[in-house]
């Protein structure tokens, strides 16, 4: 397709029009005269005004007709009144550029490009307000920078580095993410360049469109005061990452060598058609196939006043934002910071400036907010789609999925979602959305394929949460297959099997039956309480968040909840939850138990964690900020209501004489506490708010995260019931390293020595006070690591539901003076590499004893 030709440009200075009818009167004067426009065109220029406020910043305003009167334009054209006294527009806001375009076609997104990049250039912009030059005003409207990811000058900044790709798979979203926080630092110009191609390294959606593969070699170079160290400082990011993207090439690549493995468990007896794909969810499927198509959503384009267009956009990107920041650190938790990073990157797609610069133009031009950013979302997604490489394809499905959420957001009706049979199915699909694959209910999807995607795609990591068996990458000719057509998805081998005989079937249904047999044996394993080989109990519990989690933790053989993590609560909203709704939802959790503990943590806001609806001052170090208890202190109107939401819930779900300890039915902790003064604080507010309430007291306990309160453990003891360790924030602090850092994260292993002998700190200071101590971070979720934790003398332990049966199966495999005798060494290693060396060593003994 040619280019758009370019507009022609007619100026007018020193003009003096007596109001914002005259200004857009004169200028439409000018396009009639030239032949740009049919007269009625003015007309509906003064419309739009009606409907839409034109002023696009910085004493600019780019007046236009109608949508639907685009066929008046015969040419397209700007007409430019220099008003150097200005001219009343909207809202107090003077114009002293009026710039109305008559466009055709999509020459309007480049003259609006070029005007959103003026704008920026305030000095430039005060000259063209007074210059007597038209030529000048004429060549700021005519040039282009080169838009980032497309060809442009291939020149390379003072400082600069070259390096070839050396990532197996490219540079996807997740590692391109990373350069970008890197890059954004400092405030150094930094570009990266592949050929004649130029990208901005602040932007991630440029970076994706330089369509980097292994092996390609670039030049990233930087300008600017502080280019040296930015320069290093994304040097680090850029190769510290390779480690870790060829070890998840390499488990791809285990994922492939399966789908080509015999079948596991049964044999096929006669010849039937195979689809062969690669295997991403374990477990045996029969049924029907239920083929879906894409989801298209029908976005109604209603034009509204840019400022409230704006502002309703905006809302909705920090809204989802927000959601996206707490799907992160979820699956952070539960699945490892390497899937969390899928999310982190899903966040800066829609921070991207370039994305929100076209959604803005859109919206200058006259469309609706949602349909704007529905257009933007579209033509960026399409950009990436249309480089030709499988990953950055994927990262389109990305964009759009995330842009539904957005979309969503600006209005809950435009919410969409695929329709599914009543019947039980196998379902086929050329992919599917994080958002549509947490929503499938596995009694009605008995395993599921598509055409895209790999074994560490969001369709995967999801399927595998939720049981359902799954296989991926199968191609396009598995979305030809006949509804209704009998299958079997093998989602260990990655293998769909279609129109089996009976003998197969028959010989696929014992299989399967097997299998839910052995579940069914681990089920009740899972049940039986982690007491050791010489009698001692630890309690075991699940890191939960909502009440719709526990049936599946208490399956899986938690005793209780050791962790709701409130934050959830305010995360995943857009405003702040109020006294009654969290009160329903604690009581919802109590209910859900039914009687087993549950630990709830008090709103732990900052740090990783922020909310953008509560508005918190900015910090250059939130991690050493008014993060958790700190925050609560500071925060009355967030706490109280918390406070009086949870013991309103222990007053009508804690019965009279209920047991304490770690056994009790509701337990209250605080988190981020470094001192016995804010303990005290602490105590005396839920003492206050209780009394208020009648309710009945209950256990209140705090995190031990900082290495002061493992130090001073013995004097916070006296005042509190209860410890519990988060090992991850304790591992951070104690070694100093950023657990968010990609380049140290390797490093930030819990089973340092260090991180280890201050928890045995804090289970002798408890100990003198005869207080519990539970672990509810990530190493107790580590069957080696939960056998060196109750060898510390931790009495509770507390992870994600998938990790319980492996956990409660080791520590009854061990015993106490076993697990005792392994912490001590653990405790005297040189690093943690040595410490996770005496795993062997410690399944041998435990083998030779047994």
């Amino acid at each position: 397709m040619s280019a758009p030709t370019a507009p022609r440009v007619l100026i007018r200075t020193a003009a003096a029009p007596a109001d914002k009818e005259s200004a857009i009167r004169e200028a439409a004067q000018l396009l009639v005269a030239a032949g740009c426009i049919d007269p009625a065109y003015e007309g509906s220029m003064l419309r739009r005004e009606g409907v839409a406020n034109t002023y696009l910043g910085h004493g600019v305003v780019i007046p236009h007709g109608m949508v639907d009167d685009r066929a008046l334009v015969r040419e397209s054209g700007l007409a430019v009144l220099q008003v150097p006294a200005g001219v009343a527009w909207h809202d107090g806001q003077d114009a002293h550029l009026v710039v109305a375009i008559a466009a055709q076609s999509d020459t309007h997104i480049t003259i609006l490009r070029r005007l959103t990049r003026l704008i920026q250039d305030e000095a430039r912009l005060a000259r063209l307000r007074t210059t007597q030059d038209p030529a000048e005003i004429a060549a700021a409207l005519s040039e282009d920078a080169p838009a980032p990811g497309v060809a442009g000058p291939a020149a390379d900044l003072p400082h600069a580095f070259t390096w070839t790709v050396d990532y197996p798979t490219g540079l996807h979203a997740r590692p391109a993410s990373a350069w970008v926080e890197a890059a954004r630092g400092g405030s150094a110009r930094i570009q990266v360049r592949h050929g004649a191609e130029v990208a901005d390294a602040k932007t991630l959606i440029a970076l994706l469109q330089l369509g980097l593969r292994a092996g390609d070699e670039v030049v990233i170079s930087a300008e600017g005061e502080d280019a040296p160290a930015a320069l290093a400082r994304l040097k680090a990011t850029v190769t510290g990452l390779s480690a870790g993207e060829k070890a998840a090439a390499a488990r791809a690549a285990e994922a492939v060598a399966k789908a080509a493995a015999p079948v596991a468990g049964w044999n096929l007896a006669d010849p039937c058609r195979i689809v062969s794909g690669i295997g991403a969810s374990p477990g045996l499927a029969i049924g029907p196939v239920h083929v879906l198509g894409p989801t298209d959503v029908a976005v109604p384009d209603e034009p509204e006043p840019l400022t409230s267009g704006g502002d309703r956009l905006h809302a909705a990107l920090e809204s989802t934002g927000a959601q996206l920041k707490a799907l992160a650190d979820d699956t952070g938790r539960r699945l490892g910071q390497a899937d969390a990073g899928i999310f982190k990157a899903q966040a800066e797609l829609i921070a991207d400036t370039d994305l929100i610069t076209l959604a803005c133009q859109l919206m200058v031009e006259g469309h609706g907010v949602a349909y704007a950013w529905h257009q933007a979302v579209e033509r960026m997604a399409g950009q990436l789609s249309a480089l030709g490489n499988p990953v950055l394809a994927a990262r389109a499905a990305d964009l759009r999925d995330v842009g539904r959420r957005v979309l969503a957001q600006i209005d809950p009706a435009l919410r969409s979602g695929h329709a599914l049979p009543d019947a039980p199915c196998i379902l086929l699909a050329p992919d599917l959305a994080p958002s549509d694959t947490a929503g499938l209910d596995p009694a009605r999807v008995l395993g599921l394929a598509t055409a895209q995607g790999g074994p560490t795609s969001h369709t995967a990591i999801l399927a595998r949460t939720l049981g359902i068996p799954s296989v991926v990458a199968a191609g396009a000719n598995l979305l030809a297959l006949p509804a209704g057509t009998t299958a079997i998805l093998d989602g260990t081998t990655g293998r769909l099997y279609l129109d089996p005989s009976e003998g197969d079937l028959a010989a696929a249904r014992h299989w399967r039956d097997r299998l839910r047999a052995t579940q069914e044996e681990e089920a009740r394993e899972r049940g039986l309480p982690a007491r050791t080989r010489d009698g001692h109990a630890v309690a075991i519990g699940a890191n939960v968040n909502t009440p719709d989690q526990v049936p599946f933790a208490l399956s899986q053989g938690a005793e209780g909840v050791g962790l709701m993590r409130t934050e959830f609560l305010f995360l995943e909203r857009g405003d702040t939850p109020g006294e009654d709704d969290q009160y329903a939802t604690y009581r919802a959790m109590l209910e859900a138990l039914e009687g087993r503990p549950l630990i709830v943590r008090a709103l732990d806001i900052g740090g990783d964690k922020q909310v953008p609806h509560l508005a918190l001052p900015k910090e250059e170090n939130p991690f050493l900020g008014v993060r958790g208890a700190r925050l609560l202190l500071r925060r009355p109107d967030l706490m109280e209501p918390q406070l009086r939401a949870l013991y309103r819930a222990a007053k009508d779900c804690v019965p009279a004489g209920a047991p304490t300890g770690k056994d009790a039915p509701l337990s209250i902790m605080f988190p981020m506490i470094t001192s016995v003064p804010e303990v005290t604080a602490l105590r005396a507010a839920c003492e206050r708010i209780r009394t208020e309430i009648g309710a009945p007291e209950v256990p209140l306990g705090i995190m031990i995260e900082v290495p002061a309160a493992a130090i001073q453990a013995d004097a916070l003891a006296a005042h509190c019931d209860f410890f519990s360790i988060g090992t991850n924030d304790l591992t951070q602090y104690a070694l100093a390293i950023d657990r968010q850092n990609t380049e140290l994260a390797p490093e930030a292993d819990s089973l340092h020595p260090a991180v280890l002998r201050l928890v045995r700190m804090t289970c002798e200071g408890a100990a003198r006070h005869g207080r519990y101590v539970g672990v509810c971070g990530g190493i107790a979720g580590d069957p080696f690591g939960a056998g060196l934790l109750a060898g510390l003398g931790v009495h509770e332990l507390s992870m994600t539901p998938r990790d319980l049966p492996a956990v409660k199966a080791r520590l009854r495999a061990a015993t106490l003076a076993d697990l005792e005798a392994l912490a001590i060494d653990a405790c005297a290693q040189p690093d943690a590499a040595s410490v996770r060396a005496l795993d062997g060593k410690a399944g041998e003994t435990a083998e030779a004893r047994s």
